[in-house]
């Protein structure tokens, strides 16, 4: 379907906005059907509001997902069962595509060009390729003498918690989704509150793609009380989580604190993008670098925020950047050529304010935006903004923003990029761009990153390649087949041959 707004408009008329608890194959108040407004940022309005699970839903929801994975209904299933439910669920993903892509633009802000054209297409992509891969996967037979046989095989870990962001909310979810259930896992889902809604509606979508009740759970609800509670109990064996490192510390605290439960984490980051005066093509690097912080109103974990320049080019690539920023400001997020849309929320949009307040304290030059937006909407938008002069130990050169900010800084040789780019906290992405490939390879193996791009940046990411991070950018990997050893144990089975 192409995207305009008249098939918008006809689907937003009849939206039913999902609001409810999703356990063991139905949907359900909280047990003592406590709630939270679910606002808008594209207006500042109350959209609906979202039962809110507690330690009661959650205990209950808990026993549930640990009786469906011991009854062995879905955990014993053949991998080639199991793969069947999967893709018939990616089918219905395509079928309501444009709907969930309406819930997650009305939750978080994000244009419906985003969450139609990119999130939904790879979330269905990731679900077929993890239902695709599973019967493809083998066990292992130790080599051994003849009178011993070691088996090495792997099994589903139990039950798993997936604590997921706002800022790709579907997409995300998918990704702790599709390779925890294809593994045999029974997985309860706690969206962010920001935006809960296209998680609770693909709980009906997976019932009626054949999952057997109780291997899925939504439980909508905040961090210190619903996601507290699911780091803390000790009948899950698996929290997989993608937010912030402040949070994702306090997860690992809780699962020492508890039964010491597996651990997953993907913390964000502060991206390095580094631009030789050899580039091939200072145009399209230009480009990429704005698409690396502006998209996604800038909320992206490997978002391309700090873009480090040879001082040769330094004025004529900021400028080139500068210069595409002024098409990529917020509008609309139901116009489908919107570029951008609104930031989450009003803490969101405070926290960057925040920022670039104190960016000028700190003596760097805003050489574009720097400004809220659009207030007359009601709602929470903010300029794509570029500093310059800026060093790297500054707070907006090493404090996660999340939010369209780029700082720019600047380097004279390869030693000195790649010191910089490696002089923070995080270790999510860095992008490297040179026509010299021997100093391409180098920068790849120096830079202390989950993902380097070379020339491009976050360009042609599928379900393939394994995505997270060094340092506290997190542990573990999302995607690629790496993605499944989360939700999976590692059994040695050491047989005596008589």
């Amino acid at each position: 379907m192409k995207l305009s707004y008249e098939n918008i408009n006809k689907i937003k008329s009849s939206l039913i906005y999902p609001s409810h608890l999703f356990i063991d194959g139905k949907y359900q108040k909280s047990i003592n059907e406590k709630s939270f407004d679910n606002i808008s940022p594209i207006d500042g309005k109350i959209i609906n509001k979202i039962y809110f699970a507690q330690q009661e839903d959650i205990d209950i929801t808990v026993s549930k997902a640990r009786k469906a994975f011991n009854n062995g209904y879905w955990s014993n299933l053949p991998p080639g069962e199991r793969k069947k439910i999967l893709l018939k669920f990616a089918t219905l993903l395509e079928r309501d595509r444009l709907e969930l892509s309406l819930l997650d633009t009305i939750d978080m802000g994000k244009t419906i060009n985003d969450t139609y054209n990119a999130d939904l297409p790879t979330s269905i992509d990731n679900v077929e390729w993890y239902a695709e891969i599973i019967d493809k996967i083998f066990d292992d037979i130790s080599p051994s003498s003849k009178q011993y046989m070691g088996l090495i095989t792997k099994e589903p870990i139990g039950v798993v918690a997936a604590i997921v962001p706002w800022n790709y909310p579907l997409w995300m979810a998918i990704w702790k989704i599709a390779p925890a259930l294809i593994t045999g896992n029974s997985v309860i889902l706690k969206p962010a509150e920001q935006s809960p809604m296209s998680a609770i509606k693909i709980g009906a979508l997976l019932s009626e793609a054949g999952l057997p009740d109780g291997v899925f759970s939504v439980l909508p609800g905040d961090g210190p009380i619903t996601g507290k509670s699911l780091c803390l109990h000790n009948d899950i064996d698996c929290v997989a989580f993608t937010g912030s490192g402040e949070v994702g510390k306090l997860v690992l605290e809780y699962s020492g604190q508890s039964n010491m439960k597996r651990v997953q984490l993907e913390c964000g980051g502060k991206s390095p993008n580094i631009i030789f005066s050899d580039c091939h093509d200072l145009d399209a690097a230009a480009e990429a670098s704005a698409y690396a912080i502006f998209g996604n109103q800038g909320e992206v974990c490997s978002a391309g925020s700090r873009l480090i320049v040879q001082k040769e080019i330094e004025n004529e690539f900021i400028n080139k950047v500068a210069k595409l920023s002024k098409n990529m400001q917020p509008d609309d997020p139901f116009n489908p050529k919107s570029f951008a849309g609104a930031i989450v929320n009003t803490e969101q949009l405070d926290k960057i304010n925040k920022y670039v307040n104190i960016g000028k304290e700190e003596g760097a030059n805003v050489e574009v935006g720097g400004n809220i937006t659009m207030k007359e909407t009601g709602g929470c938008y903010f300029e794509p903004t570029i500093f310059k002069n800026v060093k790297n130990n500054m707070k907006i050169a090493q404090e996660e923003i999340f939010g369209p900010v780029l700082t720019t800084l600047t380097f004279s040789n390869f030693e000195e990029a790649i010191s910089i780019a490696n002089d923070t906290e995080y270790g999510l992405a860095a992008g490297v761009w040179t026509k010299d490939i021997n100093k391409a390879i180098r920068a790849s193996r120096e830079i202390r990153a989950g993902t380097v791009y070379i020339n491009n940046y976050e360009e042609g990411v599928d379900s393939t390649i394994p995505l997270g991070g060094y340092k506290q950018s997190g542990i573990g990997r999302d995607n690629g087949y790496q993605a499944l050893e989360n939700y999976l144990q590692v059994k040695s089975t050491w047989i005596k041959i008589t």
